[in-house]
């Protein structure tokens, strides 16, 4: 009898750590998802997109362009549904206002594709994918540093410092440090150039934030790092505010 209830015990045991095991591993990946810059139905559309603009519309091939109006349904309408994760919260006014485009430049291409007007076609065809992109530069970070630090942010600010995870903080503050200096050496696209000198001035008070940050880290000051974190973030949204 007592074999039996060891057995059951072990077996209960077993469960259990196998169900943590399973919600620890769905928390992780639903935090990797929320700090990463990317929405999966958009990245999805690019698959009709590319035959759209890449083949069908520079060689002019009508039939193909009517053809691909099932794909461009299919593939669109996750979108106009789609969440954005976390890390891209503050872009909410912008992708709605982008996604809304989208839609009427797909109704558009629908139109156009039940119609006889081949140069009407065309111009949707130009249209919708014009507007794709346009969504698309509005989740796509400027810099990839920018986005690699606001990776790291994202936790600092929104998971560290509301449970007051003061040893986390620490621990995260140096790596910030570092990703700062990474953005303060980074070259502008041709395309900001006339907003490099304004770019340099907040690339280097977001460094001067960081160290601050781990300065009030390493002297275990919980006050100083709660208000470091809070400048980090502010100084991070009057960088990222240059190129709205």
């Amino acid at each position: 009898m007592e074999a039996i209830l060891k057995k059951r015990i072990i077996v209960v045991l077993i469960l259990f750590f196998g169900v943590l095991g399973l919600s620890l591993s769905a928390a992780a990946q639903d935090k990797a998802a929320e700090t990463k810059s990317e929405v999966p139905e958009l990245t999805a559309f690019h698959d009709i997109i590319y035959p759209i603009w890449h083949t069908a519309y520079p060689e002019k091939d009508y039939a193909a362009l009517r053809k691909y109006v099932t794909d461009v349904n299919k593939l669109a309408a996750p979108i106009f549904t789609a969440k954005l994760p976390g890390i891209l919260r503050e872009k909410e006014a912008k992708w709605k206002e982008g996604v809304a485009t989208l839609k009427t430049a797909v109704d558009d291409y629908n139109k156009a594709a039940a119609g006889k007007d081949d140069q009407a076609l065309l111009s949707a065809a130009e249209a919708l994918h014009a507007k794709y992109e346009a969504l698309v530069r509005t989740l796509a970070p400027v810099l990839k540093e920018m986005d690699v630090f606001h990776q790291a942010l994202y936790i600092v600010f929104h998971t560290y410092l509301p449970e007051k995870a003061y040893d986390k903080i620490r621990g995260a503050s140096a790596d910030l440090v570092t990703k700062a200096e990474a953005i303060t050496k980074a070259t502008l696209p041709k395309r900001l150039e006339a907003k490099a000198e304004a770019f340099k001035k907040a690339a280097a008070d977001l460094l001067i934030a960081a160290k601050t940050l781990d300065a009030a880290g390493q002297a275990h000051d919980h006050d100083g790092m709660e208000k470091g974190v809070d400048t980090v973030h502010a100084k991070y949204q009057s960088l990222q505010t240059l190129f709205e």
